[in-house]
């Protein structure tokens, strides 16, 4: 498809949250040792991922691999095999320098106060990290989150908090089958605020059902009663296997609508745009780009819905959204033994193209755009003769070459996001991600 037919089509095409996604990874045969994997890599500046797959309960828009109120001895049996897993990772790596670290889910706030100080104890002791010099960024539910917990994360140095709100209207989040109370949100952001981390990150997501441009602008003007330093706005996707999905609900295109309104508050109250979804206030620490890049540093995950990246090889578990698929995998996690771990036995060989490619479309939907000279650098290789198909992003006014040589999306560019990112998809990668047979 080229690029006038992709615009004419809905403009929520995709998320190009990483390239490629999960869906297009495959059983690795023969299975490859991580301590061959690793063993060329550059370990100099790596991020560190720990993935906890619970939460209290499975929002209705969530295609996250996670599992809603577990059985409490799964949850310490998923702990025992993610210290397993960090052992035998730690050991096939060698000498290494994480930059940047992270706890995601799910929702790992799910966790109590002893199993938060064995989650740290995997981090610092068996990874090696030294978390108190760090960025760390937890992830934190209005109903798992307490005041005892905020404080230890404190202690143990995590700076950045990040807390899915979606909405402050009770009747949006029972629609979007989240159904949370607001003074139960209100209660979390005072006691975040109270422990004085670096950064708060509050997620809205503007499209469900019932929501109207003034709803909409009261939770914008409710989310900034807090001065969250990042606020992470995202479109309402029905994805396969969800509740949404299950419960045959709809949307329309006011999303883009909603998408406008909300970039020209924000942009008048402070905040910088770094993505489609991201925005950053100008009282927020500045980000040391020159430490971790995304597009070209490697990433260590653990858990079992943790993915690894080299530049050879990205990997992970195998990837479900629906209950029995998702506990049949992490029971899988749970029995595996060290010889298991020290193998990357599901994932995805990217040749040189697929590479490009990663880099062309990671770079391009930040606002720092898609270095021409950098990429030249790279591969040895103009970005315009490889993908002439970006030229079509000059013609429609959907990105411009700055004088430093960044190929940057313009506004017009940035709301088309999720048009602009599959549409950069490989033939191959979207074969596959069609042929995934999604559990």
């Amino acid at each position: 498809m080229n690029l006038r037919e992709a615009l004419e089509n809905n403009p929520y095409q995709g998320y190009a949250y990483s390239y490629p996604h999960k869906t297009a990874y495959r059983e690795l045969k023969p299975a490859i040792p991580l301590k061959s994997l690793w063993a060329a890599e550059d370990r100099s500046a790596l991020f560190l991922y720990l993935h906890i797959p619970f939460c209290e309960m499975r929002c209705g828009f969530c295609n996250l691999f996670t599992m809603a109120n577990p059985k409490e001895d799964m949850v310490g049996a998923y702990l025992r095999a993610l210290e397993k897993q960090a052992n035998v990772v730690k050991e096939a790596i060698g000498d290494v320098n994480f930059v940047r670290l992270a706890v995601g889910g799910g929702t790992p706030s799910f966790l109590s106060e002893a199993e938060l100080a064995q989650l740290f104890f995997i981090m610092q002791s068996m990874m090696k990290v030294d978390i108190h010099t760090l960025p760390l960024s937890f992830e934190v539910s209005p109903k798992t989150v307490t005041k005892p917990k905020l404080q230890y994360l404190r202690e143990q140095g995590v700076d950045r908090i990040s807390i899915g709100i979606q909405s402050f209207l009770d009747e949006e989040t029972k629609l979007l089958g989240r159904p949370q109370r607001n003074h139960e949100v209100y209660q979390a952001l005072d006691m975040i605020r109270q422990q004085h981390f670096s950064v708060l990150n509050i997620d809205l997501i503007y499209g469900g059902a019932g929501q109207t441009a003034t709803s909409w602008q009261q939770t914008l003007e409710q989310t900034l009663r807090y001065s969250p330093e990042e606020i992470y706005l995202y479109p309402l996707y029905v994805r396969p296997l969800t509740g949404l999905e299950k419960m045959g609900t709809s949307w329309d295109n006011f999303r883009l609508q909603l998408y406008r309104q909300s970039r020209e508050f924000l942009l008048s109250n402070g905040y910088d745009q770094v993505s489609m979804r991201m925005f950053r206030a100008n009282h927020a620490p500045k980000a040391d780009s020159s430490v971790y890049c995304c597009q070209e540093d490697g990433m260590v995950g653990l858990g079992a819905g943790a993915r690894s990246y080299t530049g050879q090889v990205h990997y992970s578990m195998e990837y479900a959204v629906g209950r029995k698929g998702i506990k049949g995998i992490i029971v899988d996690f749970i029995e595996k033994d060290e010889r298991d771990f020290a193998f990357a036995q599901y994932g995805i060989q990217l040749n040189q193209e697929e590479k490009k490619r990663r880099y062309l479309i990671k770079s391009l939907l930040q606002s720092g755009g898609l270095s021409l000279p950098r990429y030249r650098h790279l591969f040895g290789a103009e970005a315009f003769e490889e993908f002439p198909q970006l030229q079509e992003l000059l013609h429609f006014d959907l990105a411009r070459v700055s004088d430093e040589g960044s190929l940057r999306l313009t506004p017009k560019g940035v709301e088309r996001s999720d048009t602009i990112g599959p549409w950069l998809y490989s033939a191959a990668i979207c074969s596959f991600m069609h042929q995934y047979e999604l559990q």
